[in-house]
């Protein structure tokens, strides 16, 4: 780990990301830099440089690399590298927009939908951050976000998604979100539509209060209510929904411990600048042992070190 980094810290105090920025930062010398290493295939140089800048600068890194060698630094790694570690280092090169698009566009991609990463990210981000992804997937793939869920998914489920990603908030009265919800658990068959739209249209301190009120309501928990009147898609859907509103941290801690390495991968790279703390946090309140030491136990090799840069201390 770059000892600049500890110095950097204290510039960059009050973020919940892991990743900062590099106070000694000369990007020239970056790219002269990884220029040798990508020759020798040296991945230890590429991963210290790479996981100890933070993605403003590994995109002013990429612009000077091409300056200087007319080469493009993503084509450079690919050449490179290979596996989980290329994968990695590729991802950690886009700028996060356009990661978020690219995410989005391979839980489509191929003979079946990753429903769970579509959520994950979906739940995870505000409406703002939502509508900016959606604008950069349409300028990297000239393809229409919406179209492309609704042509993956059916029925309740892809009214669900499409909600989400077009989220807003909506004012509303919480005793009437409550007595909405309650009212449509009551008959033979749930009805969805109540929970789509409230779920998807107020904000989360409204929505924290809606929920409370209706565990209170029906004597039990929200989660327990979706897990028996709901099925298929739908029910992983609200189910994530529900978890999300209640406390995203907790969830995407739940996804880390699957300790597979394309989740553990999408997480930490999505999160690293904006709130991995937190993520860790819960992960250790939940598991009882720090993210750090957990990747120490499952990867290794290269890998292993630029997850444990991004993931960057014990907790």
């Amino acid at each position: 780990m770059d000892p600049d980094y500890f110095r950097s810290y204290d510039m960059c105090w009050g973020t919940l990301g892991t990743v900062r920025p590099f106070s000694s930062f000369h990007p020239d010398r970056d790219a002269i830099e990884i220029q040798a290493a990508l020759e020798k295939k040296d991945a230890v140089t590429l991963v210290r440089i790479l996981t100890n800048r933070n993605n403003a600068q590994r995109q002013v890194i990429a612009k000077t690399f091409e300056e200087i060698t007319q080469k493009d630094l993503s084509a450079g790694v690919k050449k490179a590298l290979s596996g989980e570690l290329e994968s990695l280092l590729l991802e950690l090169l886009m700028p996060p927009l356009q990661y978020e698009a690219h995410r989005l566009q391979q839980a489509m991609a191929g003979i079946g939908t990753d429903e769970e990463t579509l959520l994950e990210i979906l739940c995870t981000r505000s409406g703002k951050q939502l509508k900016e992804i959606n604008a950069a997937y349409q300028q990297l793939y000239k393809k229409d976000l919406e179209k492309e869920m609704k042509g993956e998914t059916s029925g309740d489920f892809a009214k669900l998604v499409v909600a989400l990603l077009n989220k807003e908030d909506v004012a509303g009265v919480v005793r009437r979100d409550v007595e909405t919800l309650f009212a449509s658990l009551n008959g033979k068959k749930a009805d969805p539509g109540p929970w789509i739209n409230i779920l998807t249209s107020r904000d989360l301190n409204h929505l924290e209060k809606v929920l409370m009120g209706l565990e209170l309501e029906s004597g039990q928990m929200v989660d327990q209510a979706v897990e028996k009147r709901f099925s298929g898609d739908l029910r992983l859907g609200l189910s994530v929904l529900v978890q999300c509103t209640e406390g995203r941290y907790v969830y995407l801690a739940k996804r880390l411990t699957t300790m597979k390495a394309p989740i553990v991968q999408g997480i930490m790279v999505s999160h690293c600048e904006d709130d991995l703390l937190c993520i860790r946090a819960a992960f250790h309140k939940l598991t009882g042992t720090s993210l750090y030491t957990t990747l120490q136990n499952k990867f290794k090799g290269d890998y292993l070190q630029a997850l444990l840069a991004i993931c960057r201390s014990e907790d």
